[in-house]
């Protein structure tokens, strides 16, 4: 068979894998990303089939699905409601990275992987998942509840955090100077202020570019122009991911709106395809040296993502019900914390085993967070009605 139609057939085949992956986990009720990255692993260095050589395709196929998750999470937000959302959740914002940087931080240098190794898993243990978070949230019918703007505010400060982090994360990781950290920081800042500056107050001129009642038209422009800005944004040494984050933001309107459904499947192909790689790339052998430490960081950032989601709440008048709906929806990882450990593994400048790591912890809290979401309500109405019950019985 020649090289081009092996290609072909091997594409097809994951694909066609991945698929009936996403079904499977439709029907249990779970993210598909535990399953793609188990399907990455399943194919990649170590696994039981290892693909043939199709990583041109697949490397930059993954580029796009990061640039394409990042411009739809922009497209959630408006600059408006980002400033909104940051006075509102400061406070529990700073609590969040405290507590859930903190065991990632703690670990990495226990596993003597230096500073450079402590900031990344600082990272990769600190950012919720969102694009989890927000399905978890729809399919449970909480969307209207008292708790899900707490949830919200928590999850656009984080994103606030990232464009922020993920450009001084690449200077770190390229090696660069503290005068050049700086200069790096100084730029980041720079492009993050003027685009959200744009965004607040031209933002309709922006969104009237990209616009077409052509959805052909429509789709080539906003595509374009994302993957335009994540190359000039790479190009000045913010990330690419980031860059395109900030150009969601600053389309708004029906436009964004008309922009996420046209984007979706693009979104959700190339998604898929990043986890994929993120999964070929870790050889499985080295994962049961740091399984245990997974588990450890499982257990540690669940209880804090708790704390995080309880206090935030608490704060904002909320029942302990609702504290409890809180802390339990932000408890999932995903595409965030995959980004982090795919730029970590690319730059070559971090233990290898990071990886590893990285994918055993996000596949635990992949599934932790929605099995989370959906128990803790019973849980605690149980308790509740256990304490009614022992308070209303007569002293024996």
């Amino acid at each position: 068979m020649g090289h081009t139609a092996l290609s072909l057939v091997q594409l097809g085949a994951m694909f066609f894998a991945l698929g009936a992956l996403g079904r499977l986990a439709g029907r249990v009720g779970l993210s598909p990303i535990p399953l793609y990255l188990l399907g990455g692993l399943a194919f990649g260095q170590g696994g039981l089939v290892p693909l043939g050589d199709i990583g041109g395709f697949t490397e930059l196929a993954s580029e796009i699905g990061v640039v394409l998750l990042l411009l739809t999470l922009g497209l959630e937000y408006s600059a408006s409601e980002l400033f909104t959302g940051l006075r509102r959740s400061w406070m529990a914002g700073l609590l969040d990275i405290f507590l859930n940087a903190a065991p990632g931080i703690v670990v990495a240098l226990l596993l003597g992987w230096g500073v450079v190794g402590a900031f990344v898993m600082g990272g990769i243990t600190y950012i919720s998942s969102s694009g989890i978070i927000a399905k978890v949230l729809g399919d449970l019918g909480r969307l209207g509840n008292r708790e899900t703007p707490v949830v919200l505010s928590i999850l656009v400060f984080e994103d606030l955090v990232m464009a922020l982090y993920l450009p001084i994360l690449t200077g770190v990781l390229g090696g660069i100077s503290f005068l050049g950290g700086l200069r790096a920081v100084g730029i980041s800042l720079s492009v993050v202020t003027v685009v959200l500056v744009v965004a607040l107050k031209y933002g309709r001129y922006v969104s009237a570019i990209v616009d077409s009642e052509d959805r052909e038209v429509f789709l080539l422009k906003v595509f374009g122009a994302a993957l335009l800005v994540a190359g000039f944004a790479s190009a000045m040494q913010v990330s690419a991911a980031v860059g395109a984050f900030l150009l969601g933001i600053a389309i708004s309107g029906s436009t964004a709106e008309n922009a996420t459904k046209v984007l979706e499947p693009l979104r959700d192909l190339f998604a898929a395809v990043f986890f994929v790689v993120f999964g070929l790339n870790t050889d499985p052998r080295q994962i049961p040296p740091v399984l245990v430490w997974a588990v450890v960081l499982a257990v540690t950032t669940t209880l804090t993502k708790l704390a995080t989601g309880w206090w935030a709440a608490r704060k904002a008048g909320i029942g302990k019900l609702g504290r409890a709906r809180a802390g339990a929806a932000l408890i999932a990882r995903g595409e965030f914390s995959i980004i982090i450990a795919g730029f970590a593994v690319a730059a070559g400048v971090v233990d290898g085993v990071i990886a590893a790591l990285a994918t055993t912890y996000v596949l635990l809290m992949a599934i932790i967070g929605p099995i989370a979401a959906r128990v803790v309500e019973p849980v605690v109405r149980a308790a509740q009605r256990r304490r009614s019950a022992s308070s209303a019985a007569p002293a024996g």
